[in-house]
């Protein structure tokens, strides 16, 4: 590696855990403000903390990459995004952040369903934890694997060395600072990710022009028989289906909607809505054109990389200074990072305040609390990383998957639980199983190759929840009390 790449990555190590010291002194002394940073996040933090914690590493990997295989079609998984999480803000965000504290200052998804629907057996909430758990840990090992990826492509450095090196930068860093620390930590990775994604298409742009990104894309096209360039080429309706229903998953996304219940108020919300689809649209457009323009740029001038999902790391490498370049990769790191890092504390929390505090030490302490999602924090990496000891793992597939268990297991749930009050406590427990149930038994099936597992088990959920919702008593007058109450409060048209 050149000495300017190695200082511009060893300075964001640096800051990345210079961020996690200030966090640790200032935001962990309970279990509330380590893993939900004591509700005080401004407008600004909370936008692009959850924008970097969404996008991970497929953003900068997986997402260039697909679109520099099959072209243009791949970019319906951008639009349905944009489209999902402006919904998202519209119908989640404000109800969810009121309702959570009127339940009791609910600071965990599983916390927040159980208070919800008053579930005296907490069976939705162990169902909710464990959902949480399995789909987290595949979740975390992407980011895992992207990390090996990285490591290989740009560092020099052997797969596994990559995973130690990306896992050791995070679980320092999140287990020191906990939610503060990764929502600061995110912010600063959202606007090193927004810089390079405009930077590195742009600059391929300008030394290709338009005449050679014609003739490049032509060139491509010609050599793998299909069409970059259509939204519509190469791909059929229920591949179109498939792409756009990534919109979907955010409604069930817990690293995403636990940014909306730590936002100082809800009021800040339509500034946070404004800044995050901003920063969204922009991010992914970057992505897309980066896919695009690499096409172009290697079918004219060779030196394709071996693994498409690195055509951004090998552009940087070509096209900028070597500290520039360093500062381009961090952006893949960042985006790396920002994810696993919520995806750690997310699942630490359910381990934490779902498994350990409900059913094994009722009466622990704030400082054993803590003490424990900091040791949740590595076991769960030390998993993933098992998980993702396979470099040939692919990083969109991996995300997929888990993104697809979650918002089928706990968006339509989510959604109901916010906006119908004759939601019960049975039909969530039902849409929470079948959501989950459906989208692995489509994957066993081998069936995501066809439509993606999302679709089916966004339905299935949904079909769930409503039925079983109609066939049980409804719920009781103080359930719904405390709904109303909550609904008028959110100012759902903010």
């Amino acid at each position: 590696m050149q000495s300017g790449t190695l200082i511009s990555l060893s300075a964001y190590f640096i800051l990345m855990l210079g961020i996690g010291v200030y966090a640790w002194r200032k935001s962990t002394a309970d279990s509330s403000g380590y893993l939900l940073g004591g509700r005080d996040l401004g407008p600004a933090v909370t936008a692009l903390s959850a924008g970097a914690s969404d996008m991970s590493g497929w953003l900068l990997m997986g997402l260039p990459g697909a679109i520099f295989l099959s072209g243009l079609s791949q970019a319906w998984i951008g639009i349905g995004l944009v489209i999902g999480a402006w919904l998202n803000y519209r119908l989640v965000a404000p109800r969810l952040r009121t309702y959570t504290e009127l339940a009791n200052n609910a600071i965990t998804v599983p916390d927040f369903l159980e208070e919800r629907f008053a579930d005296k057996s907490h069976a939705l909430r162990l169902i909710s934890a464990l959902v949480i758990i399995v789909f987290f840990t595949l979740y975390t090992s992407a980011g895992m694997v992207s990390g090996g990826k990285f490591a290989v492509s740009a560092m020099a450095m052997d797969y596994t060395t990559g995973i130690l090196l990306t896992a050791g930068i995070v679980v320092a860093y999140t287990a020191l600072g906990g939610f503060l620390a990764v929502s600061l930590t995110d912010f600063v990775q959202g606007c090193i990710m927004f810089v390079a994604l405009v930077m590195v298409p742009v600059a391929a742009y300008l030394v290709l022009g338009s005449d050679g990104l014609s003739r490049g894309i032509a060139a491509a096209e010609a050599s793998r028989g299909l069409s970059l360039s259509s939204l519509i080429g190469g791909t059929s309706l229920l591949g179109i289906i498939s792409a756009a229903a990534w919109g979907l998953g955010y409604f069930g996304q817990p690293h995403i909607i636990v940014r909306f219940m730590a936002i100082r108020r809800v009021e800040d919300l339509p500034t946070a809505r404004r800044i995050n689809i901003g920063w969204m649209a922009v991010s992914l457009a970057g992505a897309i054109m980066t896919g695009y323009v690499g096409a172009a740029w290697f079918a004219l001038r060779g030196g394709a990389p071996r693994d498409p999902e690195t055509v951004f790391i090998v552009l940087s490498q070509i096209l900028f200074h070597p500290l520039v370049a360093g500062f381009t990769l961090a952006a893949i790191l960042a985006a790396i990072m920002s994810t696993i890092s919520s995806q750690l504390l997310v699942t630490s929390s359910s381990l934490t305040e779902d498994i350990y505090k409900t059913y094994l030490r009722r009466d622990a302490s704030e400082r054993e609390l803590v003490t424990t999602s900091r040791l949740a924090v590595a076991a769960v990496a030390v998993i993933a990383g098992l998980l993702a000891l396979d470099p040939d793992s692919s990083i969109l597939s991996l995300v997929g998957n888990a993104w697809a268990g979650f918002g089928a297991a706990f968006g339509p749930v989510i959604l109901f639980a916010l906006l119908w009050k004759r939601t019960t406590r049975t039909g969530a427990l039902a849409g929470i199983v079948v959501g989950a149930v459906v989208v692995i038994a489509w994957i066993v099936a081998g069936l995501g190759a066809t439509l993606y597992e999302i679709v089916p088990g966004f339905i299935a959920a949904s079909l769930a929840t409503w039925l079983v919702s109609l066939a049980t008593p409804a719920p009781a007058e103080s359930i719904t009390q405390t709904f109303d109450a909550a609904a008028l409060a959110a100012k759902p048209g903010v």
